[in-house]
């Protein structure tokens, strides 16, 4: 570890570490979970721009992200953590106010929205924006994972030997980390989705390149079994990360249209 330690001493890339992101604009309040791999910066546009139609927005940092360390994920983050990250965010608003909630969360942060709506009664609905609650072929967040890792410590000082010795590290363990991601996905979201009683938004583009972009009308069909209150959206020719890129401003219409039902 004392290795490590040096190392990010010795980086003199400027690096301002993204914050959580909390507009009190309105009554009723938004909470926005960020990807894997991610930050609150995912959601800032969407956030703003809900801070701008009237609503209060908190987007919180999960455990381990926005840093120039990526193992920092590992090592400070997994599931637990973040789900008791996610439910202290409704604690905070909730201890700011405010009592009408609803939660959406972007790829992995929209798994950790999907649970609290199935154990928080007190939510008012919310959903996902590209999130893989139910699987359908394979992902492509491994590869991903490393290859941001690898542009992220091309940005510090560190020699050759030094930036293949942490890609080694992380290619060993995070696969375990998603491994345990998918074991919650599987046993504890995926399985209580009939616990949701709320109106539920699931958005999907459909030249997704992380997740198959099937996962969402896949998710939605599942619902739609349940006799759950769902609204799908496909975005066409949109990629993963719905919330920055082509589609976001069409996401942030449906997503106001869709609150206008909850509060």
């Amino acid at each position: 570890m004392q290795f490590f330690n040096e190392r990010m001493e010795r980086m003199t890339i400027h690096f301002r570490q993204p914050e959580p992101l909390f507009i009190e604009a309105g009554a009723n309040a938004v909470l926005l979970l960020h990807a894997y791999s991610g930050s609150s910066n995912d959601m800032g546009m969407i956030g703003r721009g809900l801070a701008r139609d009237g609503y209060t927005v908190y987007a919180p940092m999960f455990a381990g992200h926005g840093t120039m360390e990526p193992r920092d994920i590992i090592t400070r983050g997994g599931v637990a953590a973040w789900l008791k990250n996610a439910q202290d965010a409704v604690t905070f608003l909730k201890a700011h106010g405010y009592q009408q909630i609803a939660v959406f969360g972007l790829s992995m942060g929209g798994l950790f929205a999907t649970r609290l709506l199935e154990i928080d009664s007190t939510l008012v609905g919310g959903g996902t924006f590209a999130s893989p609650v139910i699987r359908v072929g394979q992902t492509n967040v491994p590869q991903s994972f490393l290859s941001l890792s690898n542009k992220i410590y091309s940005r510090t000082q560190m020699s050759a030997d030094e930036k293949q010795q942490s890609l080694d590290w992380l290619a060993q363990h995070n696969p375990e980390q998603l491994s345990d991601i998918e074991d919650f996905v599987q046993t504890q979201v995926a399985a209580n989705l009939q616990m949701i009683n709320k109106p539920f938004f699931i958005a999907q583009g459909d030249a997704d390149q992380m997740i198959d972009p099937g996962s969402g009308a896949a998710f939605n069909e599942r619902m739609e079994s349940l006799n759950k209150d769902v609204t799908f959206k496909l975005y066409p020719n949109a990629g993963h990360v719905l919330t920055v890129n082509n589609a976001h401003h069409q996401l942030q219409t449906d997503v106001e249209k869709f609150l206008e039902r909850l509060f």
